[in-house]
């Protein structure tokens, strides 16, 4: 039996008129578990994230992350034969994915409201900024922006400077809702019949991961403070200066705070001392725990803190950056490393996080632009 018949979403055709970041991300993970995905893309240089970066050899490393195992399809929809092409596609497809600027996709005829009552069983999700209604419906929107508007940019960084997270989380998170939105459509459409309209708002998406930072603001009145490589509503928790380096450390309970002080602070009598007796109470004494904290750390080796850490059963990890973390022992350990077929050689590809016992993984290949668009309008025409 082909391995691909093996996996869950064998069989599901999916049309994704997408770019960029979100929608491209939604569906590789509909790839990944053995969807057909089609990928619709422009004459003029395809999806531009083709040309974000060529750090693979030449190939830019965000169209490869979120591209492979799809089929590239190159249409110019100004022109009606191209157009009814993908009319074409979209009335054989389960699953309609778009993140075109706001009102594109309208215009162009593939709506949800245009398409509802031809194509009953189909389901469309639409990926943009804000939603599809409100003030801001038609302003354009990209991951920075949107970690502006969400509030996150306020919480992250060091106290002088705000900070961007360092990666596309706007479009990460929006991503994710939408590929679980699709899931859970599908198993909606098994028991009604009926397909199913979603919006993804990236905004909505990132306010939703902001949410114990606005219920701080809501109960309290307080803004939570930016404070770097630490948390800002548990303490001790982030990275601490040792003498030759930082380890990154979190106390969870008050448990594994009354261990800290006995095995790695070795300061038993601090348990006892009422400013940090909670973690609510070591919140507002932060600035003395952490200023007596690096004092205990000051002489250490960094080796001997996570000892001690390891010893009071507390989680711990060093800071690493992208070397190490692409020869992670627990990485190859598991054997997440794979490589997978680009239109310029064999490429390094992570499995998916995903792990279901009795599906083997299946990392199809990064597409080259309209590599199949010969064989897709080729079936299309055997289909009729």
């Amino acid at each position: 039996m082909d391995s691909d018949a093996l996996l869950p979403l064998s069989g599901l055709r999916v049309v994704a008129l997408e770019q960029a970041v979100a929608a491209p991300f939604c569906s590789r993970q509909l790839a990944d578990l053995g969807a057909d995905v089609i990928k619709i893309e422009r004459p003029d240089g395809g999806d531009f994230a083709r040309s974000y970066e060529d750090s693979l050899n030449g190939l830019s490393g965000h169209f490869a992350w979120l591209n492979r195992g799809k089929r590239s399809v190159v249409l110019d929809l100004k022109q009606p034969e191209d157009h009814a092409a993908l009319a074409k596609l979209i009335a054989r497809a389960d699953v309609f994915i778009h993140n075109l600027a706001p009102g594109a996709v309208e215009r162009l005829g593939f709506g949800y409201n245009q398409l509802k009552d031809t194509h009953p069983r189909l389901i469309w999700c639409g990926i943009s900024g804000y939603g599809p209604d409100g003030p801001y419906r038609d302003k354009k929107a990209y991951d920075l922006l949107v970690q502006a508007e969400a509030g996150v940019v306020s919480l992250t960084g060091s106290p002088d400077a705000p900070a961007k997270v360092g990666v596309s989380i706007a479009d990460i998170a929006a991503g994710l809702y939408a590929y679980s939105s699709i899931l859970a459509a599908l198993y909606q459409r098994e028991r009604t019949g009926q397909g199913e309209r979603i919006d993804i708002s990236m905004l909505e998406c990132l306010v939703e991961w902001a949410m114990p930072s606005l219920y701080m603001w809501q109960g309290t009145g307080r803004i939570p403070a930016r404070v770097g490589v630490r948390h800002n509503m548990i303490v001790p928790y982030g990275a601490y200066t040792c003498a030759d380096g930082s380890v990154n450390f979190a106390i969870q309970n008050e448990r594994e705070w009354t261990r800290f002080c006995h095995t790695v602070l070795q300061l038993p009598q601090l348990e006892h001392d009422e400013r940090f007796a909670t973690n609510a109470q070591r919140l507002h004494n932060r600035v003395a725990l952490e200023t007596l904290i690096e004092q205990q750390f000051a002489s250490l080796p960094v080796i001997e803190v996570i000892t001690r850490l390891e010893q009071a059963a507390i989680a711990n990890a060093i800071v690493n950056d992208m070397s190490q973390v692409v020869n992670h022992p627990q990485l190859a350990a598991r054997d997440r490393w794979m490589e997978v077929s680009a239109p310029n050689g064999l490429i390094p590809a992570l499995l998916p996080p995903h792990n279901l016992s009795s599906v083997p993984p299946r990392l199809g290949a990064v597409p080259a632009l309209g590599e199949h668009t010969r064989q897709i309008l080729a079936e299309l025409r055997e289909e009729m």
